[in-house]
């Protein structure tokens, strides 16, 4: 693809909060006036590799401009990463620290959890496997009750947790190490889903970082309210944004 057309249908749909399959499909018909349904499906394709457009949900798509999210790791979760990658290399996990919500939310926690979701059947040999090792306190799929008494009062816990079949998960390298960690879309459906664990990220708390989450990075809301209807949540999310962030979502509720 030529780049100037590149560059005409960035400049035309840059300032759009979002842009439809047919919209691209007129611009493009525009320089190719017979332009085929098979091609222009390569032409989106391309333009997805590209980085140039990003979907929300099918059909619908935003101008890349918002960076990937890809959150700092420290020292502690890469340890932690690399004894789980060297016990459970092929099973499917993912880990990740409540730190990284300090970037979205208005006030900065001075505690943090790390979380760890594994596969069901994984999750006794993992827990076991860090017990001994480990200096942080382990809590093996808490209830309300440990919560309530131990993890709250606890400085830097590691909860784990079984891992919900196609969470959106990603695979990503540091250090040389190979490893998963959530993607954004599942940590806001967790954040609301499990409001008892992350009880300190709820209220107006949870308007602020869904609201900079939003407006910082793409976010994929075909991903998100999947996952979301896999945790009965996605009726109660999508509301939750029409009552506190409408104009932010508005072409994607009400499509």
């Amino acid at each position: 693809m030529p780049k100037i057309i590149e560059n005409r249908l960035i400049e035309e749909f840059k300032y759009r909060e979002s842009f439809s399959r047919e919209d691209l499909f007129s611009f493009y018909r525009y320089f190719e006036p017979d332009l085929k349904e098979g091609t222009f499906g390569w032409r989106i394709h391309d333009l997805k590799n590209k980085n140039i457009i990003k979907p929300l949900k099918r059909g619908l798509y935003v101008i890349s401009y918002k960076p990937k999210y890809k959150p700092e790791i420290s020292q502690e979760l890469l340890k932690l990463a690399k004894r789980i990658m060297d016990r459970f290399e092929d099973v499917k996990y993912c880990i990740w620290e409540t730190e990284w919500l300090n970037e979205f939310s208005q006030h900065q926690a001075s505690r943090r959890i790390i979380l760890i979701e594994i596969e069901k059947d994984f999750l006794e040999s993992l827990y076991y496997e860090l017990k001994d090792s480990s200096r942080n306190e382990l809590y093996l799929n808490p209830d309300e009750k440990a919560i309530d008494f131990y993890i709250a009062e606890s400085h830097y816990p590691v909860i784990i947790k079984k891992l919900i079949t196609r969470s959106p998960i990603a695979r990503r390298t540091e250090r040389k190490l190979k490893f998963y960690t959530p993607l954004l879309e599942k940590i806001l459906v967790d954040l609301f889903a499990e409001e008892k664990l992350f009880y300190f990220y709820q209220g107006s708390e949870l308007m602020h970082i869904y609201e900079n989450a939003i407006n910082s990075y793409t976010i994929n809301f075909t991903k998100l309210f999947s996952y979301a209807k896999r945790r009965e949540k996605e009726q109660d999310i999508k509301q939750f944004m029409t009552n506190h962030m409408y104009h932010l979502v508005k072409d994607i509720i009400d499509n």
